[in-house]
């Protein structure tokens, strides 16, 4: 039976060092009437409140800007993601501003089912596998995985934290009470290509399994999906998350760390198609759209659409 989908919107930005995220659900929702599509009437919708007035206020914590408020967003969509899956019994697709919406979103699948073993397919220019201990930036979009992990990387470390930022990150990592939440062969990346030597040596380290463009487009992208779904197969569930800005910089530059030689939206559209057939499905996640770097709407086009392939799959409507 094909459980119901409810479309959870978090239209947060403070992990992203680029101001506009927050604004990317809003321009699906233009690209899908632009379309002429009644795709947002057809599911009951849910919008998570946001801290972005910290965007206003100094930055307290360097090496990890806004954990606060990060925090604290991330704790409401993780309740918000449990309660979809267990008391509504619903299938969750979450379109977020900043990648760090992951931490909550995962964190609410662990809360869920304490006792599945979860599978991440991350679809990305980057593999967002730092933490405060490593980051050259601060900004939060590129730690969920190693939030996820509870992996510090001290091994690497080049930051010297204060007491408030450690706080709070042991407090992101143990976000439902569990930690860590995956390990590192129940993740696989595709498309990532653009990492610091703090996570290379994560990556090489663990032998994370990563589908760079040579393969994808030696093996095509069913083929891709295929493998990477079998990787998994070890994992109850599967939880699929998507960074716009895994396709290629000429497409669009809707987004705010835009990166070359990467997949087509032709590609990626396919690529979630095969992906989301896997009946381990358990919450879809599509992020980083940013229309005020866009032309035309561009990106939001791309991803409404490859949105559309994604709940075709999980949806009895379409």
């Amino acid at each position: 039976m094909i459980k119901p989908i409810k479309i959870i919107e978090v239209k947060s930005e403070i992990g992203a060092g680029t101001r506009g995220s927050s604004l990317g659900v809003d321009a699906i929702k233009i690209a899908a009437l632009d379309f002429g599509s009644n795709f947002f009437k057809k599911f009951k919708t849910v919008e998570i409140k946001t801290e972005n007035h910290l965007l206003l206020e100094p930055v307290v914590h360097d090496y990890a800007k806004r954990i606060k408020g990060i925090f604290a967003l991330n704790e409401r969509l993780a309740a918000e993601i449990q309660k979809t899956l267990t008391k509504e019994n619903t299938l969750p697709i979450v379109l977020a501003g900043d990648h760090s919406s992951a931490i909550g979103t995962i964190s609410g699948i662990k809360m869920a089912y304490p006792d599945k073993k979860i599978g991440v397919i991350w679809v990305d220019a980057h593999a967002d596998i730092h933490s405060p201990y490593t980051t050259p930036s601060g900004n939060m979009h590129g730690m969920p995985i190693s939030c996820l992990l509870a992996e510090d990387n001290q091994d690497r470390q080049q930051n010297k934290l204060d007491d408030e930022t450690v706080e709070y990150w042991e407090k992101l990592k143990n976000l439902g009470g569990v930690s860590p939440k995956i390990e590192y062969n129940d993740l696989v990346y595709i498309a990532v290509r653009d990492f610091e030597p703090a996570e290379d040596y994560l990556l090489k380290k663990h032998k994370v399994r990563i589908f760079n463009l040579q393969e994808i487009r030696k093996k095509a992208v069913e083929r891709i999906a295929i493998e990477a779904l079998n990787y998994l197969d070890h994992c109850d569930l599967i939880y699929v998350s998507f960074d716009v800005d895994s396709m290629d910089s000429r497409i669009s530059s809707g987004t705010g760390t835009p990166v070359p030689n990467g997949i087509t939206e032709k590609e990626a559209g396919n690529l979630i198609y095969y992906i989301m057939r896997s009946k381990k499905i358990v919450c879809f996640e599509m992020v980083e759209i940013n229309p005020t770097l866009d032309k035309e709407n561009l990106m939001a086009e791309n991803a409404f659409e490859i949105l559309q392939k994604a709940t075709n799959q999980l949806s009895n409507d379409f």
